[in-house]
Order: structure tokens, then C-alpha cells, then sequence
């Protein structure tokens, strides 16, 4: 889709606006300049017209003071009147002459007026002003200058006149052109409102009613509206996307079923392998053998791929061997010619060599029908990794009698489920190796009990039995009578070792009650050995796990086993803390022994080395105090932080 061409200023609609505003106010402002000017124009004629019919009454006023002063003289002395007139009459033609902008004044500038002035001024400066003047200084009677003067100045208000009525003429019509700006004004402030209002409808009021129209019918869901590219401007372009995005809208819904299948058909598609995951996933969680997990995924896996055959195929590194666990929709000659491959022969080696995702068309390679797999009848033979951890443990692969392209989707989906399927096989392994060592501790702790117990008995009884038989030997039947007895004692207490051992080897918990299992074993403790035992539990923290509470209980066993074979103790009590932090104690009154001489045996004394060895397991903190003569005390403290989750 081409995008919009770019406007240039004067195709833009607000430079279209603002350029008619401005015209309009050009126009209105030389109009309303034009009448200002005239009006300006036809005081300054106003004032000119009054400065003139002053001159009349100045020229009679001049005449009548001269003609008084050659009737009067010398009685009455006039000549300084004639003289403020005649200066009068000086300053008002010069003030015609010169003007006056601020007041204003001035003589209209038409030829004949200006043709008019000119001759009284002459006539003032040429004879009337210089004969005012002479009569005035004159001191003789009545002279025929003054009739003379009489007469011009009748001539010079005759001229005065006549310029008086061409300024009142000129200033009738400067008025006409008044009144006709005025009413040219007022004929622009109509026009520019009517084009003003026609501009605005056919700029914006009529491209806005179009588009209201358009939006109406494609509210209508009548996507074939299409706008008119009136203009060039902004609505032109508003017009042009109007009509793409008619056009993007009538494509979308004459495909918008094409669509919504396609996305049902993508959603589905994601479901489904949605749901093979959360499958393999819960499926590969279940315990179970190395066998049947692989064959539960290899089900699932031909399932949803519709695939004719699969395998899964684990690597031994360290021969350089891939061997075939479980197999589906293989004949038995493949499964006998394969279940056992060298890395890098065949398809499958080399992709073990290669470590990658191999998907093979058998159709388009020279040697397929070489294969086993071709021969078979298979087209498709796929090849997918299992890792975990960055281990590469493996592959499985999936077998196709018709040809079959795996899309991105599908790829990364077989490789997620193959890191799946890797990450189960590999905590096969690791819980194998923590049971294993699981075992082995507990062996090494049961032989650390034997030794205790049943090997120091029995190395007692071997020297018994060798000092019997040289007593035999030398027939010392007082001897032989001391020995037997000691011989007798020393089997009855191996035979009862041997049965405490048994019975703690068999001990388990009480449907998860450690409390419980505790007072089991306290009350078989008291009848046994007839030693007083109190327990005190004050429990309210949250609950320990199994290995936690099974290795609490074998504590309270190994030092119940101390206490009947060394402390001679006849009271025992047992106090048990369980709030936020666990805490144990276990104190007898027996005979003790020296903390000193215990610290010296160190990891010899295996009674208390395996209880401080079990204590590190669920990280307790573990002490022994003793005094000789004073019992000794057992406690054992583990920590809010330590406590596992039940």
C-alpha cells in the first residue's frame, strides 16, 4: 500500500483558512483605511473652508479700520489694529498655505483650487497687503488710495469667495466618496461573511458531512462506501485512508470466515500440544521403570504425530554405543539389526555424531534403499534428541510410511518433549544414586552398631573360650567353673543386642506420629530394663517430614541403648520442645563419665559418633554433657531455618 504523498504548504487546509482570513482582513482593512482617510480628508476641508471665510471678515474689518482711520486721524490712534489684522490675515494664508496635519488643515490638493489661491495670495502680497500698509503710515486727509483700496478688497473677497465655494464643492464630493466606501464596506462585510460561510462549508463543513455518511453506512456494514478525493488537503488524505481502511474492512469480512478457521484450526493445534505436554509431563512425574517410562512416551508420541513406528534409544558414552530401549511399529529384523548401534553408522548414529534434529526423506537418497528402514516400507525417518542438564542422553526417533515435513512449531515441540523425557530419565538416575548412598550410610551406621555392640561381645567371648580351653587343656576346673558363667552372661547380652539392633533396624513410624513412635519406645525401654523413663512433649510447631522424624527416633534409641549398657542410671527423662524451634533433651542420673576422656576417643566411641552422624543429616546441632558421678545429658536443637517442609 503506497503511503499518502506528502502536502506541500499551500495545499494544506489550515494554509487555505488562514489565507482567505488574511485576504478578508486585508480587504477590510484598506476599506475601513480608505474611509479614515476620507474622513481625515474632509475635516482638514472643514477647517479650510472656516480658515478662508475668515479672510472676508479680516479684509472688511481691515477695510473699515482704514477707512476709520482717514475719518479720525489724529483723534484716535488705530494703527496697531490694522497692523493685528493685517498680521492675522499674514498667519491665516500661511496657515492655508503650509497646513496643519494635527489639527488638521489643509486646502484640498484639486488644481483649480490650488489655481484659485495662488491669484488672493498674490493679490494680498502684490497690492493689498502693501496699501493697508501706506495708509496706515499716512497722516494727510481722505486720499483716492483708499477708495482704490476699497475696491480691491472687494475684488480680493470676490476671489475669497469663489476659493471658499470650489473647497465646499470638493468637499461634497469627497463626502459622496465617503458614504460610497461606507457602503463598499459594508457590501465586503456582507461578501466576506457570505464567502467566509461558503469557504467553510465547502473546505470543511461538506468533506465532514461526506465522511459522517461514509461511517454511517459502514456502520451499516456497507463496506462498498467509498469516499470523493475532492482535494488535495487534509481531508483528501482523510478521504484516501477512509477508503483503504473500507477496503481493508470489506477484505477482512469477506474473509473473516477463512480466517476464524484458520484460527480455530491454530488454536486447536496449540491445545493440542498443550496437552501433550501437560500428558508427558504428568505422565514422566509418575515413578516407574526406565522401560515403561519410555514406552509411555513413545505412545504418546506416535499418538499425536500419527507416526507408524518410533524408538527410544539411550547412549553409552563411554562405549560409544546407542542401544535400543523400547521400539513400537518396528519389524523384529530392524529392531535385531539396530537394537544396538555404533555412534556415527547409519542415519541414527550420524545424527548422535552430529548432535542435531535429522528429518530424512529416504526417496531423494542414493543409498536409502540400502537401508532396512526403506525396505520396510518407511519414507520418513525422523531423528530427535533427549537432553538434560546440557547431556546429551539420547535420541527417539519417529518412522512415517508416507512422506512427512515437520514444520518449526512441530520441531521445537519434539525437542521440548525429548528435553522432558531427558530430564525424567536423568532423575531415574540421580534418585538410583540417592538411594544408593542412602543405603550405604545407613549400612556404614548399622556397622558402626555391630561393631559397638555384637563385636566387642563377641571378642569378649573369643578370649573367654580361650581361657577356657587352656583351662580344659590343664584340667583347672576352678577356672572352668568362673569361666562358664562369664561365658553365659556374655551370650545372654550379645543375644540381646543383637535383638535391640533388630528391633531398631525394623522400627517406623507410627503413621507419621513421632510422639507417638517415642512412647512406643520408652514404655519397651521401661519394661525391659525396669528403669523409670518420663516423656514430656510439649509440641505445637509445624510437622517434620519423614526422614527428619525417623532419624529424631533412632537419636532417641542410641541414647536410650548408652543409657542400659553404661550409665547404671534408674531415672531417665525426656523433655521434647517443638514451637517455632525443635529442641531435645535426654538425661539420665547414671554414673557419667569424664567430658575430657570422651573428647579424647573422639569418633572411637561409635555410640555417640553415630548419633552426632545422624544429627548432621537432618543439620541439628548435637551435644553431650557429663560429669562423673552426675549422669549425663543429651540434647539436640534444630533451628526454625533447618526445619524441612512436611
Amino acid at each position: 500500500m503506497a503511503p499518502d504523498p506528502v502536502l506541500s504548504s499551500w495545499e494544506k487546509l489550515s494554509t487555505k483558512i488562514v489565507g482567505a482570513l488574511l485576504c478578508f482582513l486585508a480587504l477590510a482593512l484598506v476599506a475601513i483605511g480608505g474611509t479614515l482617510f476620507l474622513s481625515w480628508q474632509l475635516e482638514g476641508s472643514g477647517a479650510a473652508i472656516n480658515e478662508t471665510g475668515s479672510l472676508r471678515m479680516h479684509t472688511y474689518r481691515l477695510t473699515m479700520l482704514l477707512t476709520r482711520l482717514d475719518e479720525e486721524r489724529p483723534r484716535v490712534d488705530l494703527a496697531p489694529a490694522v497692523e493685528r489684522q493685517v498680521h492675522m490675515i499674514d498667519q491665516t494664508l500661511a496657515a492655508l498655505r503650509r497646513g496643519d496635519p494635527q489639527r488638521p488643515l489643509f486646502l484640498p490638493p484639486g488644481s483649480d483650487i490650488v489655481g484659485q489661491f495662488r491669484p488672493i495670495v498674490a493679490s494680498w502680497k502684490g497690492s493689498l497687503r502693501p496699501a493697508a500698509l501706506l495708509l496706515e503710515r499716512s497722516h494727510e486727509g481722505p486720499r483716492p488710495e483708499l477708495r482704490q483700496f476699497q475696491r480691491d478688497a472687494d475684488d480680493f473677497v470676490v476671489q475669497v469667495d469663489t476659493l471658499v465655494r470650489l473647497i465646499e464643492q470638493d468637499s461634497a464630493r469627497r463626502t459622496l466618496w465617503l458614504r460610497g466606501s461606507q457602503l463598499l464596506l459594508l457590501a465586503m462585510a456582507v461578501g466576506g461573511t457570505v464567502s467566509m460561510i461558503y469557504l467553510m462549508f465547502m473546505l470543511i463543513i461538506d468533506p465532514v458531512n461526506r465522511l459522517s455518511a461514509g461511517m454511517r453506512s459502514m456502520k451499516e456494514k456497507d463496506f462498498s462506501v467509498r469516499l470523493t478525493v475532492a482535494s488535495e488537503d487534509e481531508f483528501g488524505q482523510l478521504a484516501r485512508g477512509f477508503n483503504r481502511m473500507a477496503d481493508r474492512l470489506q477484505a477482512l469480512y469477506d474473509n473473516l470466515e477463512a480466517m476464524v478457521r484458520t484460527k480455530t484450526a491454530t488454536l486447536e493445534a496449540q491445545n493440542g500440544e498443550l496437552a501433550l505436554l501437560y500428558d508427558i509431563s504428568a505422565f514422566l512425574q509418575c515413578p516407574q521403570p526406565v522401560a515403561a517410562l519410555c514406552d509411555g512416551f513413545m505412545r504418546r508420541i506416535n499418538d499425536y504425530f500419527k507416526a507408524d513406528g518410533g524408538s527410544v534409544r539411550v547412549l553409552d558414552a563411554s562405549r560409544g554405543n546407542v542401544h535400543m530401549v523400547v521400539h513400537q511399529g518396528l519389524s523384529d529384523i530392524l529392531v535385531e539389526a539396530e537394537h544396538c548401534l555404533k555412534v556415527g553408522d547409519c542415519l541414527c548414529g550420524e545424527a548422535v555424531a552430529k548432535k542435531v534434529t535429522m528429518v530424512h526423506d529416504l526417496r531423494q537418497m542414493d543409498r536409502a534403499h540400502q537401508m532396512q528402514c526403506h525396505r520396510e516400507g518407511f519414507v520418513t525417518v525422523s531423528i530427535f534428541h533427549i537432553h538434560a542438564h546440557e547431556q546429551h542422553l539420547g535420541f527417539f526417533n519417529l518412522h512415517f510410511r508416507k512422506a512427512k515435513v515437520f514444520d518449526k512449531r512441530e520441531e521445537a515441540l519434539l525437542e521440548t518433549v525429548g528435553k522432558l523425557l531427558g530430564i525424567a530419565l536423568e532423575n531415574l538416575r540421580l534418585a538410583a544414586c540417592e538411594r544408593e548412598i542412602a543405603v550405604s550410610a545407613e549400612r556404614n551406621l548399622v556397622a558402626q552398631g555391630l561393631h559397638d555392640s555384637i563385636a566387642q561381645s563377641l571378642n569378649f567371648l573369643n578370649l573367654q573360650v580361650q581361657m577356657l580351653e587352656q583351662s580344659v587343656q590343664d584340667n583347672r576346673c576352678d577356672e572352668i567353673r568362673e569361666i562358664v558363667p562369664a561365658l553365659r552372661a556374655g551370650v545372654q547380652e550379645s543375644y540381646e543386642d543383637v535383638r535391640e539392633l533388630l528391633h531398631n533396624f525394623r522400627t517406623k513410624l507410627m503413621q507419621d506420629d513421632l510422639i507417638g513412635s517415642l512412647r512406643v519406645t520408652v514404655d519397651k525401654f521401661r519394661r525391659q530394663t525396669g528403669i523409670a523413663v518420663e516423656l514430656v512433649a510439649d509440641v505445637d510447631g509445624a510437622p517434620f517430614p519423614r526422614e527428619q522424624q525417623l532419624q529424631l527416633l533412632f537419636i532417641v534409641q542410641e541414647a536410650l541403648s548408652n543409657i542400659r549398657k553404661h550409665a547404671l542410671a534408674s531415672r531417665v527423662d525426656i523433655r521434647l520442645t517443638d514451637k517455632q524451634d525443635f529442641h531435645l533433651t535426654i538425661k539420665d542420673n547414671g554414673i557419667g563419665f569424664d567430658s575430657a576422656t570422651l573428647l579424647e576417643k573422639g569418633e572411637s566411641h561409635v555410640g555417640l559418633h553415630i548419633m552426632r552422624e545422624r544429627a548432621e543429616r537432618i543439620e541439628a546441632i548435637f551435644a553431650v554433657r557429663s560429669v562423673a558421678g552426675q549422669g549425663t545429658t543429651v540434647e539436640l536443637s534444630l533451628r526454625q531455618e533447618q526445619r524441612r517442609a512436611a
